[in-house]
């Protein structure tokens, strides 16, 4: 027993192993973007004015020019903060150039001086870009609020709406014309529900919730019938969830300002002197009559990063089956060769956990126990038999995204013969049932919620191995070349809550595996009770990944599907894999580990356990 117990604390020790394999490589699932580039009014605007401020009052003056309770963040600075990329003021270097006070088509002079709308704002973009706009970069075209307030006050509502749609639907035609991929694009809040339409009455309050609802019908199904692809996000259905249950979301004053006077405070100057209590930037939704607190753009910058992130959640689901399917293929080749030299019938069972990590657990982490048991024929150096398993694994998403529970159940039938003069060959075929338990946590500032789906799904797996061994001592070692193909398919699917503003479905998700290995093994038999082997290999994915992951917003159904960047993963990597087989208590037992190494952004690491006897 004491070389078992060596043999198992070398495997316990390398089922630790993981995070040291894990390559030092950037990973690359929060940075999903190359840059993120704003277009807009107030509600994304983080300085513009500032430079002007700071003329009139003095360096002072350095923390104010948003429209918040200076000088918290705005959303797209917790965006871009999230993704590590920038949202500076356009006008001080950065790559937002959303001004206060924009409106979609038409430039105008406020008090802090010139604002250009949201279409003079592109055109400055992409002057200054050659007309060549980035296809990895996260475009925001937000606006059309400014023009709603002029009607509001009197403008003519058909033509100002009318105008204010082409005019965005444009700027976001010029982007994707120009070659932008990805373009977020809010819809009008709840215009009814902000302290300034409650102070007018109930009256006001129906007519600014009713232009915004007209807006938005027009905008995206302006988009749609232009076919123009965008990323939604329904702030109108955020801010009536936000205003029906105000505590959730760490609110206690959803009607007044958090920066004084009352209703009327210009927020662009707000700051702690001005807060109406110390804690109003966290405790008001509303630093002035129309603008959110710093913590209610954290709710909007969740929000938006829940929507972005979700599909790419979605997307390593076949993924995670994928590496589960190869593990037990691989446990399934090492009964089809085997070291049996006996005639005859024989069991064996297999235990056995699967351990994925990637980038560095923002992506994903967890475990996968599994159990696969099988019965095969001997002959004359022939090998035929079946097996079936199953494995239930918790897995979860980094960043506090939630989990799935990942259940597969397989049957399989595998071949296999070796030569006495040392050639080897096997193959197998097997189809497992997948099953899906998903619960995608959505945090939005204080608030949580989980999104929950069951989903079914297959995997068709096939493969084959060969080698050669030389040698006829009690070392044996030789060459070893495979190939496994899975064919994965995960069913379309609908979250729960479909009325809620965070809720998403999904289409069918699909991936073709192909890896190829190719490497050296070798095995010495110590003794009659103790022989240890290793095996190494370079392994190559032949197959891509999707590009794009999509996904649709079940609380916007008049508009389409969106798209976000797929997940990559890294294509050639090694194996290895170390263990022992020994007997306990007269059974063949196989004791052993497998990890990946030289995995950019991840790792794989199996450590399991076999018996099995002749019957």
């Amino acid at each position: 027993m004491k070389p078992l117990r060596s043999v198992l604390a070398v495997a316990l020790a390398l089922a630790a192993a993981p995070a040291l394999a894990q390559s030092a490589a950037p990973a690359n699932y929060t940075q999903a973007y190359s840059q993120t580039i704003f277009f807009g009014d107030s509600l994304t605007d983080s300085g513009h004015f500032r430079p002007v401020l700071v003329g009139a009052v003095g360096p002072q003056a350095g923390i104010l020019g948003k429209f918040t309770t200076n000088p918290w963040l705005v959303w797209s600075e917790y965006l871009a903060d999230y993704y590590g990329t920038d949202a500076n003021a356009a006008n001080q270097g950065g790559s937002n150039y959303a001004v206060g006070g924009a409106r979609a088509g038409e430039d105008e002079v406020g008090a802090l001086g010139f604002t250009p709308s949201m279409t003079t704002q592109v055109a400055g973009y992409l002057a200054a870009t050659g007309g060549v706009a980035d296809s990895n970069a996260l475009y925001t075209v937000w606006g059309g609020n400014n023009d709603l307030f002029a009607v509001a006050q009197g403008a003519p509502v058909q033509a100002t709406i009318g105008s204010s749609v082409a005019a965005q639907i444009g700027a976001i035609g010029a982007l994707q014309s120009a070659g932008a991929r990805y373009v977020l694009v809010p819809s009008i809040p709840d215009l009814g529900l902000t302290p300034s339409a409650r102070a007018q009455g109930a009256v006001a309050q129906g007519q600014l919730t009713q232009l915004a609802s007209i807006y938005n019908d027009a905008l995206y199904g302006g988009l749609v019938a232009s076919g123009l692809r965008v990323i939604p996000l329904d702030m109108f259905h955020l801010f009536q969830e936000v205003s029906a249950n105000p505590a959730d979301f760490g609110f206690s004053n959803i009607t007044g300002t958090a920066c004084q006077p009352q209703i009327t405070a210009q927020s662009v100057t707000c700051q702690p002197g001005t807060y109406v209590t110390p804690d109003a930037a966290t405790s008001y939704a509303f630093a002035d009559g129309v603008h959110p607190s710093g913590a209610a753009h954290e709710v909007i910058a969740d929000y938006a990063t829940s929507i972005l992130d979700a599909p790419r959640q979605m997307a390593v689901l076949t993924h995670s089956a994928a590496v589960t399917g190869r593990a037990r293929a691989d446990r399934v080749a090492a009964q089809a060769t085997g070291t049996t030299t006996t005639d005859g019938k024989r069991w064996w069972a297999d235990v056995r956990g699967d351990f994925q990590r990637y980038d560095h657990g923002d992506m994903y982490d967890g475990a996968v126990p599994a159990l696969t048991v099988g019965i095969d024929w001997h002959s004359n150096g022939m090998t035929l038999g079946a097996f079936g398993g199953y494995g239930k694994a918790s897995q979860d998403w980094g960043r506090s995204g939630g989990s799935f529970n990942q259940s597969e159940a397989t049957l399989g039938g595998y071949i296999g013969w070796a030569s006495p003069t040392g050639a080897w060959v096997n193959g197998q075929l097997s189809y497992s049932q997948l099953g899906m338990d998903i619960k995608r946590q959505v945090n939005l500032g204080r608030a949580t919620r989980i999104h929950r789906a069951d989903v079914d799904g297959s995997n068709v797996t096939a493969g084959v191995n060969a080698g050669y061994e030389f040698g006829d001592g009690a070392l044996r070692h030789g060459p070893v070349v495979g190939l496994l193909a899975q064919k994965i398919q995960i069913d379309g699917f609908a979250e729960s809550d479909s009325q809620l503003s965070t809720s998403l479905a999904y289409p069918e998700h699909k991936f073709d595996s192909l890896i190829g290995t190719a490497g050296w093994q070798m095995r010495y038999a110590a003794s009659e009770q103790l022989q240890p082997y290793a095996r190494l290999t370079v392994d190559r994915e032949f197959e891509d990944v999707p590009r794009e992951a999509f996904a649709r917003l079940q609380s916007m159904p008049g508009t389409a599907p969106f798209a976000v960047p797929g997940v990559a993963f890294d294509d050639t990597y090694g194996t290895l894999t170390l263990g022992a087989r020994t007997r306990v208590m007269g059974l063949e037992t196989n004791l052993g580990t497998s990890l990946t190494a030289g995995q950019s952004g991840g790792s794989n690491t199996t450590v399991f356990a076999t018996v099995g006897g002749n019957f």
